[in-house]
């Protein structure tokens, strides 16, 4: 069988792929410690899957509109407002299957053949795919860890081509936890602005924030911004509902209408009784976020201390979300035990999976092979036992 040009061009997610072997390992009876799965290890909390099963008891388990329910886009329309100071009509507004599906349209709603998309390393594993499926390019522009890790204005600017349709930014960021200022985030928007370009905003961990760092939505900045950004969130990170599949956005009516358009063919429409729980979630307390925070925080703390105590091992602190990006490259170079070289994160994370039974995620997944991403969305005690083995991998490499 001779597949599709499109498939040939995409490569698997490098962190599905980790997770699976290492579930795979698992279900052998092989004692793994995952650090890998973008994943809270937090329960939905209960009034929203009371939501859930109230919908289904009420008889919602129908169609709804393609692009969401009313209600729920007048949900999120208040929360934009509320949270984020941006003012939404609900006709601005779409509701699809987790943010990657926001992500997914709106990159082909704006996207065609060979127009340029700008993203910054290190960057999420799925957008230069997402772009190279719309038939366009990705441009990659390295943010090295000497600059936190995010884009300044000069490279935005020297990156713009006559091509170029749009930037992808997130903060705060997959991999890296980085978190742009409002001083940062208003220098971008000036070049996004006067060059004319799109930037599309992925928000998602906004309300996973660290040491009073403040998110800052960028189409909050002017009007002039917020006429050029599409905003993108959901209720996975922050509501600990990653299976529920609700993302959404908002933005230019136009380009909201085109990402419907396409949904109307692709999905028919998010479920309906997952739309009910999200309804929940952004409309109910936020008081279990607290706790939740705090356990992260002290995970945080602990995982960059340890890791910077490792010889060859730098790792910055990251101010959101809930990962670190340590760079490794210190290591490279050192032999395995049995004879073969750690020549990159790939082999880095294979030998650790391998030999050491952690799983963590190669850094050329997202554009930076120096680097290897670590979830600390899991326990303090799998942190430390993980954190044992990372080091004692890294002791036994000559």
């Amino acid at each position: 069988m001779t597949l599709s040009t499109n498939v040939a061009k995409v490569q698997p997610s490098i962190t599905l792929a980790i997770s699976a072997k290492a579930k795979a390992l698992k279900a052998e009876g092989i004692d793994v410690i995952a650090l890998s799965a973008g994943e809270p290890d937090f329960p939905t909390p209960r009034h929203i899957c009371d939501a859930a099963i109230d919908a289904i008891n009420a008889g919602f388990t129908v169609y709804t509109p393609a692009s969401g329910t009313l209600e729920l886009k007048d949900a999120v329309r208040r929360k934009l407002k509320r949270d984020n100071g941006i003012d939404y009509a609900t006709s601005q507004i779409i509701i699809d299957c987790g943010a990657k599906h926001s992500i997914f349209l709106a990159v082909f709603a704006l996207t065609g053949k060979d127009d340029e998309v700008i993203i910054p390393t290190p960057y999420w594993v799925s957008y230069p795919e997402m772009v190279q499926l719309a038939g366009g390019v990705p441009v990659i522009v390295d943010c090295p860890q000497e600059q936190g890790m995010k884009m300044t204005p000069d490279q935005l600017r020297t990156a713009i081509t006559p091509r170029t349709k749009l930037l992808i930014l997130t903060s705060p960021s997959n991999p890296t936890g980085m978190v742009y200022t409002r001083e940062e985030l208003a220098a971008l928007a000036e070049v996004i602005v006067e060059s004319g370009i799109y930037v599309l905003s992925d928000e998602i961990y906004e309300k996973l924030l660290y040491d009073g760092a403040e998110h800052v939505s960028i189409a909050s900045l002017s009007n002039e911004i917020y006429r050029r950004t599409i905003s993108v969130n959901g209720v996975s990170k922050a509501y600990c509902m990653t299976g529920w599949r609700i993302g959404y956005a908002a933005g230019p009516t136009d380009i909201i209408k085109g990402m419907a358009n396409i949904q109307s063919h692709e999905t028919s429409n998010p479920t309906s009784i997952s739309q009910k729980a999200a309804l929940a979630a952004i409309e109910g307390s936020y008081d279990f976020l607290k706790p939740m925070l705090m356990e992260y925080d002290k995970r945080r703390k602990y995982v960059v201390e340890r890791l910077n105590a490792i010889a060859g091992v730098n790792c910055i602190e990251p101010k959101g979300a809930f990962y670190v990006f340590p760079d490794v490259s210190g290591v490279y170079g050192g032999t395995i035990p049995g004879g073969a070289k750690i020549t990159g994160s790939f082999d880095f994370c294979d030998y650790m999976l391998d030999n050491h039974r952690i799983a963590i995620v190669p850094g050329i997944g997202f554009g930076a092979d120096n680097h290897v991403r670590i979830s600390y969305a899991t326990s303090m005690d799998n942190l430390k036992k993980a954190l044992d083995r990372f080091e004692a991998g890294v002791a036994a490499l000559t």
